[in-house]
């Protein structure tokens, strides 16, 4: 049989009717993809191009099967090329044209050609130690994260599996956010369905609740939503109401990154989607404008380009990093930031998050870029606004701080959490969790960052900031009565007394008040001459 024969024995004998099925063909696998892949349709988007790749390819191997192409008999490329030219030029025109732009769009994007560009992505103001003890003062207990992210999750799993009524259909997502809740800073994490069958059963009311951790009371809470409002839009969603999809179909021309779950003041369920920008050329410099807000239980939506103030995860804190060291590499040019590398500062490894004035705030050490072994100082940021300052204070890397609160309680076998910076006394200063095998928290460390060697180390927060500022007197760091103190003043309402390890201690309480106070007689000789009805000032710690 000739070939002749074989193409007339296949397809449609018309032409219009073999390009309206490749037509067809290709919107079918077209649309089967987008369902799946979600690709931004949006030129700045590289996923796009390899979205139109895809169907110009499904296109042309769909003329090729409709034509009756004998591809067996094909002797070479110069054959397909003349079979594209033939029934599919427009085709092979735009997929010639995208590969073009791809490149070209690559090429003008890159740091080599736009460093300057580059570099200015983040604004970053340049602070001193001193500015540091003004712009984060020394925030209180209650204010003071105790956890991180393994904690936090080992806590709400746990919090989760005594509830009998959830454990067996959902589970708590590893993606956990961190929050300002009412002036508190909390961890919160939304539920996934355990499996597709738990999906089924209970995708007409959704997921019932979602999980707060309290980073400072370590308090695990699973807050229930009312009865038939619970989240119906959620990444383990597999279907439309899946966030992304959710988010693509809603803003087909959106780059997003990735959406995280928070809650309002209320209580109330979000996804915040960050848009995603590129400022440098086609693809480069990679940027934030606004976000998308999504409510997890109806599905509203609506774009910011200046989100409401209680939300806190806009910028996250991997790009934040990436545009610092943009602007802390090419601070003199590419060329600069290879070879000779002047005044070249990058982030550590890792960040960590401080709450201030109601906001989240990004915390990472900068270092030089030809040594890790210090910090030449570290970088604040503003999760909402990119506000974003960087402070001068050389002293011990994270690592360093770490190593040297876990080797004060190297026989306990405890694990240093990554470091939270405080301000503590006028001083930059490490806070570090110690961990012991099961992810709980059992003792606190505070690492001076100047001078790592000064380390004050015990089972609570305010017992290791006594002792840290004890410390730092010692070395002459502070004055003495750095030292907080607290003043009572009152008429005595019970005295008693006793004798403690052969001291005697006189335990006082004041009229209206129900603690006692504890006070030496070795150290205070006044107390032996008190009695019920005098007036006093007593100092003390808090």
């Amino acid at each position: 049989m000739s070939n002749e024969a074989v193409k007339q024995g296949h397809g449609p004998k018309g032409k219009m009717g073999k390009i309206l099925i490749n037509l067809l063909v290709t919107l079918v696998v077209g649309a089967v993809y987008f369902y799946i892949s979600l690709p931004a349709l949006n030129l700045q988007s590289e996923e796009f191009y390899g979205f139109v790749l895809l169907l110009c390819v499904v296109y042309i191997l769909s003329a090729l099967v409709t034509s009756g192409f004998d591809v067996k008999g094909a002797s070479g490329l110069k054959e397909y090329f003349k079979f594209i030219k033939s029934q599919c030029m427009p085709i092979g025109i735009l997929l010639a044209g995208l590969i073009v732009i791809a490149i070209v769009g690559q090429v003008v994007s890159m740091p080599i050609f736009r460093a300057g560009a580059y570099r200015d992505l983040l604004d970053v103001q340049e602070m001193n130690a001193e500015d540091f003890s003004k712009d984060v003062s020394e925030i209180s207990f209650s204010e003071i994260p105790t956890l991180d992210l393994a904690s936090a999750q080992y806590l709400g799993d746990r919090q989760m599996g005594t509830l009998s009524d959830m454990v067996s259909q959902f589970e708590v997502s590893d993606a956990y956010t961190q929050i300002n809740y009412n002036g508190q800073p909390y961890r919160v994490a939304a539920l996934e369905y355990a499996d597709l069958i738990k999906w089924f059963t209970n995708r007409s009311e959704g997921l019932p609740a979602y999980v707060m951790v309290n980073m400072v009371t370590q308090k695990a809470d699973v807050i229930r939503l009312p009865e038939g409002q619970g989240v119906k839009y959620s990444p383990s969603e597999p279907l439309n109401r899946n966030i992304a999809r959710h988010l693509r179909f809603q803003y087909p021309t959106f780059m997003f990154g990735t959406p995280v779950f928070e809650v309002d003041d209320q209580g109330n369920p979000w996804w915040i989607a960050p848009k995603i920008v590129k400022a440098i050329g086609l693809f480069g410099g990679t940027d934030i404008n606004g976000a998308v807000m999504v409510n997890a239980i109806t599905g509203e939506s609506q774009y910011y380009e200046e989100v409401p103030n209680w939300v806190d995860n806009v910028y996250n804190p991997a790009l934040i990093a990436q545009q610092y060291d943009y602007h802390g590499t090419l601070v003199h040019g590419f060329i600069n930031s290879v070879f000779g590398q002047r005044d070249v500062k990058v982030t550590t490894r890792d960040s960590n998050y401080i709450a201030l004035n109601d906001d989240v705030y990004m915390y990472t050490g900068i270092t030089s870029a030809t040594s890790d072994q210090s910090n030449l100082g570290f970088l604040l940021s503003n999760q909402r606004t990119k506000e974003t300052k960087y402070y001068t204070a050389p002293g011990a890397t994270e690592q360093s701080a770490m190593n040297s609160a876990m080797g004060v309680v190297q026989d306990l076998g405890y694990t240093a959490t990554f470091p939270l910076l405080l301000n503590i006394s006028g001083e930059p200063t490490y806070f570090i969790p110690l961990k012991d095998k099961t992810q709980l928290v059992k003792m606190y460390a505070m690492v001076n960052v100047e001078q790592y060697q000064i380390v004050a180390t015990d089972t609570t927060v305010s017992g290791c900031e006594q002792k840290y500022i004890s410390l730092l007197a010692e070395k002459g760091i502070t004055l003495p009565e750095a030292l907080p103190q607290t003043t009572a003043s009152g008429v005595i309402a019970e005295l008693r007394s006793a004798v403690l390890d052969g001291n005697t201690y006189y335990f006082i309480r004041l009229e209206n008040e129900e603690v006692f106070y504890s006070i030496s007689a070795a150290k205070n000789n006044v107390a032996v001459i008190l009695n019920v009805g005098d007036t006093v000032t007593i100092e003390h710690a808090p």
